[in-house]
């Protein structure tokens, strides 16, 4: 599935210093999926950090084109901050997908649980998790705290997951594709 939206995590107008070519780039993430994206502006266009912008078919407003999936270690540090901004606000926005990961979530394999993966969370949680879902599944964040001593802000821990799986390689994805 094609991103239609992009979210704009950094502006370099000149490009990358290192690379000599003077053309300006976007560091963006797509909305729907959470791929990471460089794009190459509309020349005199203005872009605001954290800004929407159309990147679908037919015209963009403001981007020319899309150069293609933008490299985890050519983050700057700046989109780095954006894009924290971004996840908080996204697993806000979308926390009953998240949750339901939790009702759902499935063994990897006889030694490791997804929701092992989610940082915070290891097996004691796990099973105690399975265990709660098995009687009622979970309805927000909030009820999994009420009903799971100890645990981590499982919105907290689904947050560092998704940066961990933007900024570094992973064996298994949760939730990037």
């Amino acid at each position: 599935m094609k991103e239609e939206h992009a979210i704009i995590l950094e502006y370099l107008p000149n490009g990358y210093p290192l690379e000599g070519k003077m053309m300006p780039i976007v560091q963006a993430i797509g909305e729907t999926n959470l791929t990471l994206l460089e794009l190459v502006p509309r020349k005199d266009t203005t872009l605001e950090m954290g800004e929407k912008v159309y990147i679908g078919e037919g015209k963009r407003p403001k981007i020319y084109y899309i150069l293609g999936r933008l490299h985890r270690e050519k983050l700057t540090e700046s989109a780095k901050s954006h894009l924290q901004e971004f996840i908080k606000k996204i697993v806000k926005e979308r926390e009953p997908k998240f949750v339901e990961f939790f009702n759902k979530a499935d063994a990897i394999n006889k030694r490791i649980h997804q929701i092992e993966l989610v940082p915070g969370l290891g097996k004691k949680h796990m099973k105690e998790i399975l265990r709660q879902r098995k009687e009622k599944e979970f309805e927000s964040f909030e009820d999994m705290k009420k009903r799971i001593q100890n645990l981590p802000d499982p919105e907290k821990a689904v947050e560092k997951r998704i940066i961990k799986e933007l900024t570094t390689i992973e064996r298994y994805n949760l939730f990037v594709r």
